[in-house]
């Protein structure tokens, strides 16, 4: 069984747009679905996936309305679909109940395109809604391919500062903590009771460094994901197959630790 905890489709009538504009703001970035549900739905059939979340992102306060009636009206059976809040709108607190309501299960915020600190106490009014509501919260980790050189927003030293000041929040951080971040990551979030996914790993780190994170850090918190579009997550997941771990880590990262997090049985 596979669990991809890690995707992004869009509405059909953005979809190819959002594509376009995704690759054209990240240079070498090459797409494995053409962006829709129902292509995300064909090739992870095709790849071995089991289920997939789609990782839904309000990148300006405008779209935080469509981008959750779409998670809303898609949620359900081999797809889970995550909300998202912007920092910016108005009403994010009132929109964090509606995505409980609604049953989505978690909250996708990308500091980048979001524009704010992770560590930002601003932030923290949102952070507390997530925890009370019993919504698992999803963070970008690191920099970004399209913000390369910039202030890294979501640096993992931010992040273990959220963490500890929000005790019990089900925080996962994408990329293995933290995109081009690996030292930080080792230094601040090893150890902690704070969920990676695998997503991007087989193509920004090296195998040794993979293997380390994975092997230091506590096995239930280890989750796959691939980035898809961005990956084909059947490469992904024979990746995370290929390395020198026990047998027991790679079922827990594949699946079982997904499972568990999204409150479903094997």
């Amino acid at each position: 069984m596979i669990i991809d905890f890690h995707t992004h489709c869009f509405p059909d009538r953005i979809a190819q747009r959002a594509i376009e504009q995704l690759k054209a703001e990240s240079p070498g970035l090459e797409n494995h679905t053409d962006g829709t549900l129902s292509d995300t739905f064909s090739k992870m059939e095709e790849w071995g996936v089991s289920k997939f979340v789609v990782q839904n992102i309000a990148t300006n306060p405008r779209q935080q309305t469509n981008v959750n009636n779409f998670a809303i009206e898609n949620d359900g059976g081999r797809c889970v679909m995550f909300g998202s809040v912007h920092p910016k709108a108005e009403n994010a607190l009132e929109e964090l109940e509606r995505i409980k309501e609604g049953g989505l299960k978690g909250v996708k915020l990308h500091c980048e395109y979001q524009e704010f600190f992770v560590d930002d106490p601003a932030m923290f009014p949102i952070y507390d809604a997530i925890r009370e509501l019993g919504l698992i919260l999803m963070f970008h980790g690191g920099t970004d391919i399209a913000f390369e050189g910039g202030l890294v927003r979501c640096a993992p030293a931010r992040v273990a500062k959220v963490a500890g000041s929000f005790p019990g929040i089900k925080m996962v951080v994408a990329h293995l903590g933290g995109y081009r971040e690996y030292g930080q990551t080792i230094e601040h979030l090893i150890g902690k009771p704070i969920y990676f996914d695998t997503s991007t790993a087989e193509c920004f780190f090296d195998r040794g460094q993979a293997e380390r994170l994975i092997k230091l850090h506590g096995e239930e918190y280890l989750l796959f994901g691939s980035d898809c579009p961005w990956a084909d997550a059947g490469e992904a997941a024979r990746f995370i197959d290929s390395l020198d771990i026990p047998s027991s880590r790679k079922d827990a990262i594949l699946y079982k630790n997904a499972l568990y997090l999204l409150g479903e049985n094997p």
